[in-house]
């Protein structure tokens, strides 16, 4: 069996809109890669700060509110109050931080790296990525072998294509790691 790696890379953080006050509409907000660290007491407050695109007025996401600096870390916290550009990356990153806040995202521009390879010879592959994601394994898969929607569904059908966690390939979701079965009709019978 065949053992093959893709990692997404993304080009870009996931575009935001949402209300700004400044406006009084909804506009792109922009990550400006700064946190904002606010101590009250004996708690914290992080942010990131996004600005709006048109006026350029902020916004404060919420990384973390009201913990204890030593519930952060003396090291994590170094990060926050220095501004980390990876660290800020990553929060901008999370899709999942974004919805609570009540953003409205995009998906990110990304690339996928690794071979393609023939989806009907037995193979395992693992799709990852350095930041969890919401994009769709279906979805990576048939622009990465470039099947057509239905070539690809008619492969799922035959059962040759399936994660291996048994999860519905259809609304499966990359999260950080997917991994898929390819050619498995025959194992299964």
């Amino acid at each position: 069996m065949n053992t093959i790696t893709w990692e997404v890379n993304f080009l870009s953080p996931p575009k935001v809109t949402r209300h700004c006050a400044g406006c009084g509409a909804r506009t792109e907000h922009i990550p400006s890669g700064l946190f904002r660290v606010n101590a009250q007491q004996k708690r914290l407050d992080i942010w990131l700060v996004y600005r709006c695109a048109r006026c350029k007025g902020t916004w404060n996401l919420a990384i973390l509110s009201r913990v204890s600096p030593a519930g952060v870390g003396r090291e994590l916290l170094e990060r926050y109050t220095e501004n980390d550009a990876s660290l800020a990356l990553g929060c901008a990153m999370d899709e999942n931080l974004l919805a609570r806040a009540g953003a409205d995202t995009e998906p990110p521009a990304y690339e996928i790296n690794g071979e393609p390879f023939d989806p009907a010879l037995e193979s395992l592959l693992t799709i990852t990525s350095p930041y969890p994601s919401r994009l769709r394994v279906a979805k990576l898969i048939r622009e990465k072998l470039g099947l057509s929607r239905k070539d690809f569904e008619a492969l799922c059908a035959a059962r040759y294509i399936k994660m291996e966690n048994g999860t519905d390939l259809s609304r499966a979701r990359l999260n950080r790691e997917a991994v898929v079965r390819f050619g498995a009709r025959a194992a299964d019978e």
